[in-house]
């Protein structure tokens, strides 16, 4: 049974909610870059440190069987959260950055001059920069997929880009600038007929929406422990049984051999031949703790909280002069991505802050949808499970203050 949607009893949980900024209590709509930690989490890392810390899997003495036992079942955690079919499938990484870099790497060894990677234009530069590589390295050709009016994903568009020299479809599963879900099992439809894997960037969606990788027959799927209300550090890359056999080891060290001579190595089966050396135990085993935390609660209550916080936003934007709302869709996620006309977004941030309100401003490492977008910056409000009407009220009338100085 689900845990009740009590948001004062949730804020309860974090205590960084409780500080005041700049004499002003905190109001933090900055969740999509970083969400706050609750005491679960911060208090088993703490208590892991006190109490059963050392290396995993190499040792035979008791601190290193209770430690892996702790690592290990945050893989578990792990895999039933985006239900992968086995803790095999699940790969350690220090977030999704290093997770794309991984993937990016292991298909190089398969790229040749001409081969295409299919981006939209809507990624994170953690989805662009490492196929960059493989157009830099290896003669890759990037194709950039448009976007409709309101954000969305041209699917058209998608379709026409995938072709037979099509390798990757490389697409965000939610947008950290415009807040667009994509359509992720159609997209995988599409590449699939092509002969084409995909790679899918969670980072966003595996907070604010269900993740079934089996539903969405997605090849590969990151998410990052720092948006989930989990450590920094720490991440997962999901990959079928096929797309880990087939892919090369992107490290060596430790743990990723199963036997070194003079003259030949020969590596350890995933998910260990991705995870060289010693891995972020304490983060991967907090990342786990916060992943329960929020399977506690009512994933589909979780989104409609966070969406009514964001109409609520979008209606106090909505009609003020000079300000324009990036990302309308109604398939999005609670990402409010602004301009006021006049104002620079830093100035706008800074003004906020004085007031307490915590927001985004600048690029968001997305300039190729800065560029579309025509602008070189916005400003971005993101809510989170312990966010309230009360922090929106605060923020649209900070902003009406920060509107009055600039403009």
């Amino acid at each position: 049974m689900s845990r009740a949607l009590d948001i004062d009893a949730i804020r309860a949980e974090f205590p960084i909610l409780s500080r005041e900024v700049n004499g002003k209590p905190l109001v933090y709509l900055d969740n999509a870059a970083s969400a706050q930690k609750p005491n679960a989490v911060i208090d088993a890392i703490a208590n892991q440190c006190r109490t059963a810390y050392a290396n995993v899997h190499r040792g035979i003495h008791t601190l290193s069987n209770e430690t892996t036992e702790a690592y290990e079942a945050a893989r578990e955690t792990s895999r039933a959260y985006l239900n992968a079919v086995s803790t095999d499938n699940i790969v350690f990484t220090k977030g999704s950055t290093e997770g794309i870099n991984l993937v990016a790497s292991a298909l190089g060894g398969e790229i040749q001059p001409g081969d295409e990677i299919v981006l939209s234009i809507m990624e994170h530069h953690s989805n662009i920069i490492p196929w960059h590589f493989l157009r830099e390295r290896h003669g890759a050709v990037l194709k950039w997929v448009g976007l409709h009016e309101d954000g969305s994903l041209n699917m058209e568009e998608l379709a026409e880009a995938i072709g037979p020299k099509t390798r990757m479809v490389a697409i965000t599963h939610m947008s950290n600038v415009l807040g667009t879900v994509t359509d992720m099992a159609r997209i995988c439809e599409l590449a699939h007929a092509a002969g084409a894997q995909v790679l899918a960037d969670g980072s966003q969606a595996a907070v604010h929406v269900p993740v079934d990788v089996q539903a969405l027959d997605v090849d590969w799927y990151v998410m990052t422990g720092h948006k989930l209300y989990g450590p920094s550090g720490i991440g997962v890359l999901y990959g079928t049984d096929e797309a880990l056999e087939r892919a090369r080891p992107y490290q060596g060290g430790g743990e990723m051999i199963e036997v070194v001579t003079r003259d030949r190595v020969t590596y350890n089966t995933a998910p260990h031949k991705f995870e060289a050396g010693t891995p972020p135990i304490l983060e991967a085993i907090g990342l786990g703790v916060a992943l329960k935390w929020i399977n506690a609660f009512d994933h589909v209550e979780i989104e409609a909280h966070e969406m009514a916080l964001y109409e609520r936003a979008y209606e106090g934007l909505r009609g003020v002069n000079g300000i324009t709302v990036h990302g309308t869709t109604p398939d999005k996620g609670a990402v409010l991505t602004f301009s006021l006309q006049g104002a620079h977004p830093h100035d706008l941030a800074q003004i906020l802050d004085q007031y307490g309100v915590a927001i985004r401003a600048g690029h968001h490492c997305a300039q190729p949808l800065m560029e579309h977008l025509g602008v070189s910056a916005t400003a971005r409000a993101s809510f989170a499970i312990y966010n309230t009407e009360a922090e929106v009220d605060a923020f649209i009338e900070a902003l009406a203050k920060a509107r009055e100085m600039l403009v």
